[in-house]
């Protein structure tokens, strides 16, 4: 009898507790400072929403500059701009930390090349961090750089890749991270990205910045640093790119 008792008596504890809770005062646990800030959300996902800054509207490239210096060399027809290739790259004359990111991206129709020859680019957030840009459909390469990978560190989980000549999508979370005074890492950074939809890397620690040789390790910086996407010789356009610092 005793053990009987002494199995029922945690449930009759809970639901004792169960009880008191829907009887107290619900007003203890609503939270009505501070309010959320209003943002007006894009018609669809893919447009800007009101708080955002606008990186490329498909007209000019104001908000951008030469990796070389300058004005940014890259061409603009039918609302996108192409990689310029040989010219360099290209990064934006703001710098951003943490960021809710969006960026459409299109690699060519005509298939040339194979593995990392083919529509390859990159995104590097704080020009350091790069989210892989190339044609993975039907395209065998190393894991960690296909699309939607954190190039050379995390392999995407899963493959997402829309045909060559198609537009494509990655909406970006990004925290950026954080240094002590003496340059020892407080923090690392991190990325969340859906490719197309579909989650690809799920609040993933980044190692460092982006190594072609060797191990991703991380350098002191500022805390808001240019948006760089790559020139790697591929005709690959991008469009409608929006930010959000966070």
């Amino acid at each position: 009898m005793k053990r009987h008792l002494l199995a029922v008596l945690p449930a009759l504890f809970i639901t004792h507790l169960a009880m008191a809770q829907r009887t107290g005062d619900p007003k203890m646990t609503e939270l009505w400072e501070p309010k959320a800030p209003i943002v007006t959300p894009g018609k669809t996902a893919a447009d800007a929403p009101s708080d955002a800054i606008v990186l490329f509207n498909g007209t000019n490239l104001s908000q951008w500059e030469s990796e070389k210096g300058g004005a940014a060399p890259w061409t603009i027809a039918d609302g996108a701009m192409t990689v310029k290739p040989q010219s360099g790259g290209i990064k934006t004359k703001q710098g951003f930390g943490d960021c809710q990111l969006h960026v459409e991206w299109r690699t060519p129709a005509v298939v040339k090349g194979e593995g990392q020859m083919r529509g390859n680019s990159g995104i590097f957030l704080m020009g350091r961090y790069e989210l892989q840009v190339l044609d993975s459909y039907n395209n065998t390469t190393y894991s960690n750089g296909q699309a939607g990978s954190i190039y050379k560190q995390h392999i995407p989980l899963a493959n997402a890749s829309r045909q060559p000549g198609e537009w494509q999508s990655y909406d970006i979370i990004f925290t950026a991270p954080r240094f002590y005074a003496d340059g020892r890492v407080k923090a690392a950074a991190r990325i969340t990205v859906i490719h197309n939809g579909v989650l690809v890397q799920n609040n993933v620690e980044i190692w460092g910045q982006t190594q072609y040789i060797g191990i991703a390790n991380y350098e002191k910086h500022g805390d808001l640093e240019p948006i760089f996407l790559q020139d790697h010789g591929d005709l690959v356009s991008f469009r409608n790119i929006w930010i959000r610092p966070l």
